[in-house]
């Protein structure tokens, strides 16, 4: 066993991670924000009320007359133990210019500052605050959706559980984007096609134990819905687009999630992007350009209103 499977051990790592963050994605965030221009609309920042603590955001508003367009909230990568709503940016911005949404993008707590299930918790109540605040806000809550990136994306998948069990609120659509959705299996024990993948199995150490240091608890549904032990009839739940790439070492679960989702007729669609691994949107603009339009296609298809009634 790894010394990094030791909470305390994966804790100090997580924090260098995290002081290393800026400088390691920094260079990617932004060549990819020089070939993304930023598109029109304007933004504003915005800090969400929740029980585990103050969400900062930025709120992305599109350049259209409707006066409450359908809102998507948006969650960062990183591991659980990385900040980095900055990084997203460019994501934002497209999808608020091309689905017509206003986006809030959340710097939600990460770990091992707040380990489970501190972000999921925290995840689901801006959700539901975003549900319940768009006459105040300028947005139309009852059109809501939600995804993320990595992280983020089961973070997302975790928001979609709780309003699937706790009678809302109503999402349109959840985008799963390359998320870690079995924290049950080990890192070391999960393969990619390729030699090396972006991810190491000593990150998949360092993120797990440093996020959720009980290995028992990471069975829990809002870790790890594609592991062996949720076996809950998931009818209901919020519609799902799920992204995998091919040679990520967090492939097979991702497409595990979306075969399950299809079984219940929750999955809209599952797009696997071919020669592309973990993150690759930082870094590879033509792929990203190409994924961010299906999701926006998608956002925008999930939030358009609904068909007046025949009189």
């Amino acid at each position: 066993m790894s010394v990094l499977a030791r909470p305390r051990v994966a804790a100090v790592a997580a924090r260098l991670l995290q002081a290393l963050a800026p400088t390691v994605v920094g260079t990617t965030g932004r060549r990819r924000r020089k070939v993304f221009p930023d598109c029109p609309g304007t933004t504003r920042q915005l800090t969400i009320p929740t029980s585990i603590a103050p969400a900062p955001t930025v709120v992305y508003r599109p350049s259209v007359p409707d006066r409450h367009p359908p809102v998507h909230v948006n969650l960062h990568g990183g591991g659980y133990v990385m900040r980095g709503m900055q990084y997203d940016d460019p994501l934002c911005r497209y999808l608020a210019a091309e689905a017509g949404v206003v986006v809030v993008n959340v710097d939600y707590v990460v770990a091992p500052q707040h380990r489970f299930p501190a972000a999921p918790r925290q995840v689901f109540e801006v959700l539901r605050w975003v549900a319940e605040h768009g006459t105040d806000q300028g947005w139309d809550g009852h059109r809501l959706t939600v995804g993320g990136q990595s992280a983020g994306g089961a973070l997302a998948a975790a928001a979609a559980r709780q309003a699937w069990g706790q009678g809302g609120p109503a999402i349109a659509l959840q985008v799963l984007h390359y998320p870690p959705l079995d924290l049950t299996t080990s890192a070391a024990d999960k393969r990619s096609v390729v030699e090396r993948p972006v991810l190491r199995p000593w990150m998949g150490e360092v993120f797990d134990n440093a996020y959720v240091p009980d290995p028992a608890v990471r069975a829990d549904p809002l870790v790890s819905p594609a592991g062996p032990a949720d076996t809950a009839n998931l009818t209901g739940i919020a519609p799902a687009l799920v992204v995998t790439t091919e040679y990520d070492l967090l492939r097979a679960e991702g497409q595990r999630y979306a075969r399950r989702l299809r079984e219940v007729g929750a999955l809209v669609a599952h797009l696997d992007v071919p020669q592309a691994d973990h993150a690759y949107d930082l870094s590879d603009v033509e792929k990203a350009r190409q994924t961010y339009a299906v999701i926006a296609r998608h956002v925008r298809q999930a939030t358009r209103p609904a068909p007046a009634a025949a009189t």
